[in-house]
């Protein structure tokens, strides 16, 4: 993600200027710097953030709220969450075998992810939300970056239908960024956020993709994969992380979810954030499901002679042997190397990542898994964040 992170190092003192503006009236003396935070603002900032983890990853209280209209919120995001659904839908969007042309973001808030597209190639994004101050915030920031991002209106509560919205224009990327997960609770949650899904994909453009991005919690991933299940059941196929094309072998057992992990060297400023609010920031991780219109064909799996697995776990701790979860086209499934058997072929398999996408061969069956030898070979066939070879 290095062209992600110089990327995102330029939105910085944009994402400074846009909240000074928007508090302005509060402070008076000497103009502050443009790239880092004075001791008073750090403390309103940290002090935002704190009350967004809270209330967004723990209890999760403010899950649906219009917390984007309270401007202490919002300049919290701007500052932290912002930059961090940035990294993670420049991750995603890597996976993607096309840049995408028109892109429409769904539930935007001030655009991290339309800005993401924009800087991985797009040609322009459209975002959407609720709540007007945020979008008052993307087009200021658009403004300053000389970026081609429109906004509208977007209140999925009142029920308009996304072809209203989208005023019949077709598009190549239509994401959502935490978004889903804080709409239509209850028992038909599943059913709407499908629904929901199923309209979004309507306004594809022939290779376009719905593009779902959502918090690495487990209540909310495993929400996520439920989601895809009926879609999966209905036509719709998966274009990443999925290899696997039945039901998610994940939610067989209740303590199993599904997220990637991308590691990161946060922006100064991020970083100090975190420290003071509490929240370390080495790695961005998150759910997310890349979709395809109903009745396109999946895409294929890299061609291999082993079997193809993309890692999702960390290395599981275990004595004297090195383990991971791997999940392929037959399943989700422990693979295992005693650290005696490591060789030259096999050595890749210690440094693994999850989210990479490796092929195996010479393996066995062995308890819920595969266990490799001496003689196994491990390739790396992409790394996390990367397309599949063969995809583009």
């Amino acid at each position: 993600m290095r062209d992600a992170a110089s990327d995102l190092a330029r939105w910085i003192p944009r994402l400074l200027s846009a909240w000074r503006a928007g508090r302005r009236g509060r402070r008076r003396g000497p103009r502050p710097p443009p790239d880092r935070l004075l001791p008073d603002e750090l403390r309103e900032v940290a002090s935002g953030v704190e009350r967004l983890s809270r209330g967004l990853t723990r209890e999760r209280e403010l899950a649906g709220a219009r917390y984007l209209d309270d401007e202490r919120l919002l300049g919290a995001y701007l500052l932290f969450y912002w930059p961090v659904s940035y990294l993670q839908a420049r991750g995603t969007l890597s996976e993607l075998p096309r840049r995408p042309g028109r892109v429409l973001d769904l539930g935007s808030g001030p655009g991290p992810l339309a800005f993401a597209a924009l800087d991985a190639g797009a040609r322009e994004a459209i975002a959407c939300d609720r709540s007007a101050r945020a979008l008052a915030a993307a087009r200021s920031l658009a403004a300053e970056a000389g970026e081609p991002l429109a906004t509208r209106e977007w209140n999925p509560a009142r029920r308009r239908p996304l072809g209203e919205i989208a005023a019949g224009e077709k598009f190549d990327l239509v994401c959502l960024g935490h978004v889903l997960n804080e709409l239509f609770q209850g028992p038909e949650a599943a059913e709407r956020r499908a629904a929901l899904l199923e309209e979004a994909a309507a306004l594809l453009a022939p290779g376009g993709t719905v593009l779902v991005i959502e918090p690495a919690l487990r209540e909310t991933s495993r929400a996520l994969l439920a989601v895809r299940d009926l879609l999966v059941a209905r036509g719709h196929p998966v274009r990443a992380p999925c290899l696997f094309r039945g039901p998610c072998p994940a939610l067989a057992r209740e303590g199993d979810w599904c997220h990637a992990e991308r590691p990161i060297d946060p922006p100064p400023l991020v970083a100090e954030i975190g420290r003071r609010a509490g929240l370390r920031k080495e790695a961005v991780k998150m759910s997310y499901l890349a979709l395809l219109p109903r009745g396109e064909p999946w895409p294929d799996p890299p061609a291999a002679a082993g079997r193809i697995f993309r890692i999702v776990s960390e290395p599981l701790p275990s004595k004297g042997r090195l383990r991971y979860m791997g999940c392929g086209p037959d399943g989700r499934m422990g693979l295992a190397l005693q650290e005696k058997h490591l060789a030259p072929g096999n050595r890749p398999f210690e440094r693994l990542l999850r989210g990479d996408l490796v092929e195996v061969t010479g393996t066995e069956p062995r308890g819920d898994g595969l266990r490799l030898g001496e003689s196994s070979l491990v390739r790396v066939l992409a790394r996390a964040g990367q397309p599949p070879p063969g995809s583009g």
